[in-house]
C-alpha cells in the first residue's frame, strides 16, 4: 500500500503492485530432423528483454518490465520532488507518490543487476547452445554427404562388375563357337535409363565403356555436374564437394592360407571363372527362365494293409499336405503319421494318377506250400495209417504186434498218452507202412485231429468185448472229416464174452457199414496178444493203398507235418515231423509255426541216423531254435532270409492273437455281458511243464473245460522241458502250483521251491492230474446251504418275565422243536423275524428238544415282539461242500 495526501490534508491508502522479476514469455515448437528419417519436436521460448535506462522494451526481451520500472528515471534524482499543488487535479482527487527510502531502493538497484547479469549467462548459454546445434547439424550434413558419395560409387562398382561380366560372357561365348552370341545385344545394366530417356549423343548399352575412376566421365570430366558439383555450408557459405570414400583399398589384398610350393609358383596367376562354373550358372537362368510345368510322374505304387501318410506320400512323389487336402474333401481329419488303411489309401493314389499294387504281410508265405509240382518224375511212395479208437481197445499193442515191438510196457498207466509214428514192412510184398498211433483218451482230442489230417488211410479199432465208446465215435468223425477210407479191426476176439457181431450192428448206428452187412467198409477181425489175422490187415491195407495210388515227387524240396514237439535237455528241441513231399536233407534250412532253424540230425524211429528222409517217413528233427507247435506244417526254405521274414511275420501274428484273446473287452453285448459274470469268479493259479507239445495241450485243453462261472484255472505259463528256477520264481509272485507232466524240476528249482514253500507235483498219468486239479478247485466253491425243517408252534400266550423278557408258551403242532435251531415269526402269513431260539423250557426245566402235541415256552434271541395266534417255523441250516 502507498499512503497519499490530498490538499485537504486526507491521507489515502493506493494499492501497489508487487515487483517481481517474472519473464515475458512466448512459447512455441519447432519439428527438428535427424538422419537417418528421424524427427524430434521440440518447445522454444521467447523472452522479452527488459532496459534499464528507462527506454521501452526491445523486441527480443528475456524477462517483462516490472511495475515500478516506468519509474526509473526519477529513482537518478536522490529525492523526488513534492508534487505541487497547481500539478494536482482540480477536484481534488490528485496523488502524491512518497519518496522511495534508501532501503527501497537499494533493494531495487541490486534486484535490476542480478536480472541482468542473469540475462547476461542465459545470452551466454545459448550463444554456446546455438553453436553446438550448428557444428552437429554441419556434421549430420557432412555425413549424408559421404553416405551418398558411397552409394553412388557402390553403384558404379556395381555397374563396371557387370560390364565386366557381359565382356567375359561374349568372350566365353566367342570361344565355345557360339556364333548368335555375337549378334545378340547384351543386356542393359540395372541402373540404366529406358532409350527415350536416354539424352541425345549418348552411348548405346550394348556398348561397352572403358572402365574409369568412380566420378570421372568418359572425356576427362566430372560426372556430377549441375548441383552435386558446389556444397553449400550452414551459414550458405560455398565449399568445395566432399570427395566419396571408396570401400576397398587398391592396394592387392593379403595372400591367407598356408605358403606352399604350389602357391608361391601360382601367386602371380589371377584366377579366372572356371568354364564348369559358367555352364552351371547359364543352366541356372536357363531353368528360372523356363516356367514351364514339369511333367508329372506316374509311378508303381506299393500299397500294404496299413501305412502312413507320410510314407505314402514318399511313395508316390507327392506332398504329404496334397495327399492330406484330399483326405480333408472326403471328409477325414488326419496327420502326417496318422495310418491309413489300404482302401483309402488306394483311392487318393488312384486319384493323384498312379497305378496301385496291394500287398500284405501275409505274402511272405506265397510259395511255400502247397506249390504245383509240374515235373511228371513221380514215384509211389508208403501209405500212411492212423490207429484211432477209445482207449483201452488195444491199439498200441496191435501196433506192438505189427513191429514186433513193446511200446505198451514204455508208457505209463498202460495207456497211451504220446503221438507215435513208426515204419513197418510188410512180410508178403516187402513194401513200408507208416504207422501214426494217437492216444485215446478224452483229453487228446487235438493229437487224433491232427492224425487224421496228415494220413491216407484211418484204422478203427473197437475191441469185441467193448463195442462202441465215445473216443470210438469220435474217432469215426475224425475219419469222415478228414475224407480218408476206414479199416475195421475188431481186436480182442480171443477173449470168450468177445461180439464182433455186436461191434458190426452197433457201427451202423454211425453210418458205418461194414462189408459183411453189405457195406464198403473192410472189417478184420484181430487179436493182438495172440496176432491172429495180423497178416490179413497188413494185406487189406496193402490192397487200400493200391486203389489210393499214391505218388509223389522225391525230387523237390521238403514238405511236412510237425506230429509232435518236445524240449530235450541233451538236444535241444526236437520235433517229430511227417515228410509229406520232397526229401528233406541234413543242413536244409527249415520253418515250422513260428520256429525256425538248420536240419543238424535226422533220426528214424529205430533210432539211426538218417542222411535224408523222402515222402511218407517218419523222423525226429535236430537244429529247431525252438520247440514248435504240434500241427505245425514244416517247409524248406532257400536261405535264412526267408525263413526269418516268415518267422517273424507269424510271431507277430501269434502275439497279435494273444493280446486280443486276453484283452478281447470290446466286442459285442453278449460277450461283455459274460465279461460281467465271470469278473467275480475265483482263479486257481497254475504252472504246467510237460514232457511233448501234444501233452501239455491236452492238459491245458482240460483245465479249460474245468472251469465253471465261479471257478477257473488260470494258466500262468506253459511250456515244455523241465521245471526251472523261472517256474519257481514266478510261481512265488502269483502264489501258483507247479504242475509237471513226466518232466522233473532240477536242482537249484527244488531248492528254490522248498525254500519259498512253492509246491511241486508231478504227474505221469493225465487221469490223476486232472482229478487232483479238480478236487483243488471245489475248494475254492462256495458250499451250498440247506435248510432242514424240524417242526411249527404255536403261540398260546406271551407272558412278561423279569429278568427274563417275554417268553412265549406254545404247542408244538407238527414235528419237533430243537433248542438252539433256527426260527422264523410269522404273522398272518408273513415272516416278521428270522433268528434264533434262545430258551425252550418244558415246566420248569430246560429241555433239547420238544416233541409234537407238547406244549413248552419259547424265548427269541434279541427280540420280544411275540403275540397269541402267531406261528413259530423251526428248521436246521447244513453246509454241503460242492464239488465240480
Amino acid at each position: 500500500m502507498v499512503d497519499t495526501k490530498t490538499p485537504g490534508d486526507k491521507t489515502l491508502s493506493v494499492p501497489t503492485k508487487t515487483l517481481t522479476l517474472k519473464p515475458r514469455v512466448e512459447t512455441g515448437t519447432v519439428r527438428q530432423s535427424f538422419s537417418h528419417g528421424r524427427t524430434k519436436q521440440v518447445v522454444v521460448e521467447k523472452r522479452g528483454k527488459r532496459r534499464v535506462g528507462g527506454d521501452a522494451p526491445a523486441t527480443e526481451t528475456h524477462a517483462p518490465e516490472p511495475v515500478a520500472a516506468k519509474a526509473a528515471p526519477a529513482a537518478k534524482a536522490p529525492l523526488a520532488r513534492p508534487a505541487t499543488p497547481s500539478a494536482a487535479p482540480r477536484g481534488g482527487s490528485g496523488v502524491v507518490l512518497r519518496t522511495l527510502t534508501e532501503d527501497e531502493r537499494s533493494a531495487r538497484a541490486s534486484a535490476l543487476a542480478d536480472a541482468k547479469v542473469r540475462e547476461i549467462e542465459e545470452r551466454r548459454l545459448a550463444e554456446e547452445e546455438a553453436k553446438r546445434r550448428a557444428s552437429r547439424e554441419g556434421i549430420e550434413q557432412a555425413e549424408r554427404e559421404a553416405a551418398e558419395a558411397r552409394r553412388k560409387a557402390e553403384e558404379e562398382r556395381h555397374r563396371q562388375e557387370e560390364e565386366a561380366k557381359r565382356k567375359a560372357e561374349v568372350e566365353a561365348k566367342k570361344r565355345f563357337g557360339e556364333a548368335e552370341a555375337k549378334t545378340t545385344a547384351a543386356p542393359a545394366p540395372a541402373t540404366a535409363r529406358p532409350a527415350a530417356a536416354r539424352p541425345a549423343g549418348a552411348r548405346p548399352a550394348a556398348a561397352v565403356p572403358p572402365a574409369r575412376a568412380p566420378g570421372v566421365a568418359a572425356d576427362g570430366s566430372d560426372e556430377d555436374e549441375g548441383p552435386r558439383q558446389i556444397r553449400r555450408g550452414p551459414g550458405g557459405a560455398m565449399r568445395p564437394a566432399v570427395p566419396p570414400k571408396t570401400t576397398h583399398k587398391p592396394a592387392p589384398q593379403k595372400e591367407r592360407g598356408r605358403l606352399t610350393l604350389v602357391t608361391a609358383l601360382n601367386a602371380d596367376d589371377v584366377r579366372e571363372r572356371s568354364i564348369a562354373s559358367f555352364r552351371r550358372r547359364t543352366q541356372r537362368l536357363k531353368g528360372h527362365a523356363s516356367n514351364e510345368p514339369k511333367e508329372k510322374l506316374i509311378r508303381e505304387v506299393t500299397i500294404p494293409e496299413a501305412i502312413t501318410i507320410q510314407e505314402l506320400a514318399n511313395r508316390m512323389s507327392e506332398r504329404a499336405v496334397d495327399v492330406i487336402r484330399m483326405l480333408m474333401k472326403q471328409g477325414a481329419m488326419h496327420k502326417i503319421t496318422d495310418v491309413i488303411d489300404a482302401d483309402t489309401a488306394q483311392l487318393i493314389a488312384e486319384e493323384l494318377g498312379h497305378s496301385v499294387k496291394r500287398v500284405a504281410a501275409s505274402d511272405v508265405e506265397e510259395g511255400l506250400f502247397d506249390v504245383v509240382d509240374d515235373s511228371t518224375d513221380t514215384e509211389p511212395r508208403s501209405p500212411v495209417v492212423t490207429v484211432m479208437g477209445h482207449v483201452d481197445h488195444g491199439k498200441t499193442s496191435l501196433l506192438d504186434a505189427l513191429r514186433h515191438a513193446n511200446v505198451v510196457s514204455g508208457e505209463a498207466g498202460g495207456i497211451t498218452q504220446h503221438i507215435g509214428a513208426y515204419q513197418v514192412t510188410s512180410p508178403e510184398s516187402g513194401k513200408k507202412i507208416t504207422f501214426i498211433d494217437t492216444p485215446g483218451h478224452a483229453a487228446f482230442t487235438a493229437m487224433r485231429a491232427r492224425g487224421a489230417k496228415v494220413t491216407d488211410i484211418v484204422i478203427l479199432v473197437v475191441a469185441a468185448d467193448d463195442g462202441v465208446m465215445p473216443q470210438t465215435i469220435e474217432a469215426i468223425n475224425h475219419a469222415k472229416a478228414a475224407k480218408v477210407p476206414m479199416i475195421v479191426a475188431i481186436n480182442k476176439i480171443d477173449k470168450p464174452d468177445a461180439k464182433p457181431e455186436r461191434v458190426r450192428t452197433e457201427l451202423l448206428q454211425h453210418e458205418v457199414q461194414v462189408e459183411s452187412f453189405g457195406g464198403e467198409v473192410v472189417d478184420v477181425e484181430v487179436s493182438a496178444k495172440n496176432k491172429t489175422n495180423l497178416d490179413k490187415l497188413l494185406e487189406m491195407i496193402a490192397l487200400q493203398a493200391e486203389l489210393l495210388d499214391l505218388k509223389t515227387n522225391s525230387e523237390r524240396p521238403a514238405e511236412g507235418t510237425v506230429i509232435e514237439a518236445k524240449l530235450d535237455r541233451g538236444r535241444g528241441p526236437v520235433a517229430t515231423v511227417l515228410v509229406q513231399r520232397g526229401t528233406l536233407k541234413v543242413g536244409d534250412i527249415i520253418v515250422a509255426g513260428a520256429e525256425m532253424g538248420r536240419v543238424r540230425a535226422l533220426i528214424s524211429d529205430q533210432g539211426e541216423n538218417l542222411d535224408q528222409a523222402g515222402p511218407s517217413v517218419p523222423v525226429e528233427v535236430l537244429g529247431f531254435n525252438g520247440p514248435p507247435e504240434a500241427g505245425d506244417r514244416l517247409a524248406v526254405v532257400e536261405n535264412e532270409a526267408r525263413a526269418r521274414q516268415v518267422t517273424s511275420y507269424r510271431a507277430h501274428q501269434k502275439r497279435e492273437n494273444a493280446a486280443a484273446s486276453i484283452s478281447g473287452m470290446r466286442g459285442s453285448l453278449e460277450q461283455m455281458m459274460s465279461q460281467l459274470k465271470t469278473a467275480g469268479r475265483k482263479e486257481f493259479p497254475l504252472i504246467v511243464k510237460a514232457d511233448v507239445q501234444g501233452s501239455l495241450e491236452a492238459i491245458l485243453g482240460s483245465l479249460e473245460k474245468l472251469g465253471t462261472e465261479e471257478v477257473a484255472a488260470r494258466i500262468l505259463h506253459a511250456g515244455v522241458g523241465g521245471i526251472s528256477e523261472s517256474d519257481v520264481t514266478l510261481a512265488e509272485g502269483f502264489n501258483a502250483a507247479i504242475i509237471g507232466f513226466s518232466v522233473r524240476a532240477n536242482k537249484e528249482a527244488a531248492a528254490a521251491a522248498k525254500r519259498n514253500g512253492i509246491e511241486i507235483r508231478y504227474y505221469n498219468i493225465i487221469y490223476d492230474l486232472v482229478d487232483d486239479i479238480k478236487k483243488a478247485m471245489s475248494g475254492l466253491l462256495a458250499p451250498t446251504l440247506r435248510e432242514t425243517m424240524l417242526g411249527n408252534a404255536q403261540i398260546l400266550e406271551v407272558f412278561n418275565i423279569s429278568k427274563v423278557g417275554k417268553v412265549a408258551g406254545c404247542r408244538v403242532t407238527d414235528g419237533t422243536v430243537e433248542r438252539g435251531a433256527n426260527v422264523r415269526l410269522i404273522r398272518d402269513n408273513v415272516v416278521v423275524h428270522e433268528g434264533k431260539l434262545s430258551t425252550l423250557k418244558r415246566f420248569k426245566d430246560e429241555v433239547k428238544e420238544v416233541q409234537s402235541g407238547q406244549e413248552c415256552g419259547m424265548a427269541f434271541e434279541n427280540y420280544g415282539d411275540m403275540r397269541p395266534g402267531d406261528v413259530i417255523e423251526c428248521y436246521r441250516v447244513e453246509t454241503i461242500q460242492r464239488s465240480l
